[in-house]
């Protein structure tokens, strides 16, 4: 009974929270949504349920607008990454990921903005009585992981700091919600996933953290836009007041995290003390940075692990599918995340 509630707890989350994943079977489509804002210039804006409306709006980002926002929800990361490409939407907000597999399907999309978090959320999670110390014991044991993910990457790379490689490893390809079930009973070993399913099975799971992707991701999520939109001059000005929006709203969320956990909550089904727990380890500690050559960089070495693992149909120059007008004041990608501190 207890497991069947806990999944039932992560069910809400698998359909909204899948920002990090590189493809999905869900429903495509953007939900028509809102409309903000008033002016002869519309910016349509692929989102997620919880994302950048939710903040935008918490944060009172969303009051005296001179253009229209016309909001666009999909399911997840590489959905909103596919309407960018067909013009359907002008930009929308991703996980470090989806981009890596839209450019290397040649998807007409340009990074144009960049914000970089902690990656303590990022994690390999292990039952909290099991034997696994390390992160070299999963020698031979399960893990489950969503393939083509923030966390199949942190997988990767964690097993290669420890001197492994993934054939190292029993790999089960599951997506959030299998992976829990199979987590719970005991089916695998591991579980590599990222916030704020991390949150969440620490406080309902009975699991503690094996290994996070501290030192081995770049913990950045990037805002996305259409070589078009940033073509048109109305539409490339409406752009950079949107992100400067953004920028504000992010500050906000670190000044306020329990304020921000109550919205994020409701909007997501997320139990409020999980919300606050991803909001202090991860959600809250991002700053917006550059997309300078770090930050390029960083997503040319996923980009190259992927096409190794021939997950992706070639190899590309990343720095193709970016855009960096909108970098000026920003501090560099390298810059540190900001903290709640150790008793947060």
């Amino acid at each position: 009974m207890t497991r069947r509630i806990v999944l039932a707890l992560f069910l809400p989350l698998a359909l909204l929270l899948s920002a990090c994943v590189s493809s999905s079977s869900a429903d495509k489509s953007g939900a028509s949504g809102n409309t903000d804002g008033k002016g002869d210039v519309t910016l349509n804006v692929g989102d997620q349920k919880g994302n950048d409306e939710a903040v935008l709006r918490a944060a009172g980002e969303l009051t005296n607008l001179p253009y229209k926002i016309k909001w666009s929800t999909f399911t997840s990361g590489p959905p909103i990454l596919e309407a960018v490409s067909a013009k359907a939407v002008d930009i929308g907000g991703v996980g470090n990921t989806p981009p890596v597999f839209a450019a290397a399907a040649k998807s007409k999309i340009k990074i144009v903005a960049a914000k970089h978090g902690t990656a303590d959320g990022e994690a390999i999670v292990v039952k909290k009585g099991s034997s696994l110390k390390n992160t070299s014991d999963l020698k031979g044991k399960s893990v489950a992981v969503a393939q083509g993910s923030s966390a199949h990457y942190q997988l990767v790379a964690s097993l290669a700091k420890a001197g492994l490689s993934i054939k190292d490893v029993k790999v089960s390809f599951l997506q959030p919600a299998d992976a829990l079930a199979a987590f719970s009973r005991g089916r695998v070993d591991a579980w590599a996933v990222w916030d704020p399913y991390t949150s969440q099975a620490l406080r309902q799971a009975d699991a503690r953290i094996l290994t996070s992707g501290k030192g081995v991701v770049n913990g950045r999520n990037f805002q996305v836009a259409n070589p078009s939109s940033l073509d048109d001059k109305k539409k490339a000005k409406v752009i950079k007041d949107y992100l400067a929006r953004l920028r504000r709203a992010q500050n906000w969320v670190y000044k306020h995290p329990e304020a921000w956990a109550k919205v994020w909550g409701k909007e997501t089904g997320l139990p409020y003390q999980v919300a606050l727990d991803s909001v202090k380890r991860t959600n809250g500690t991002r700053v917006y940075v550059a997309v300078d050559k770090p930050a390029i960089a960083s997503e040319q070495q996923i980009a190259d692990t992927f096409a190794k693992l021939k997950l992706t149909p070639r190899r590309f120059a990343f720095s193709d599918y970016v855009d960096t007008r909108f970098n000026g004041g920003l501090p560099p990608s390298t810059s540190a995340p900001r903290t709640y501190g150790k008793d947060s």
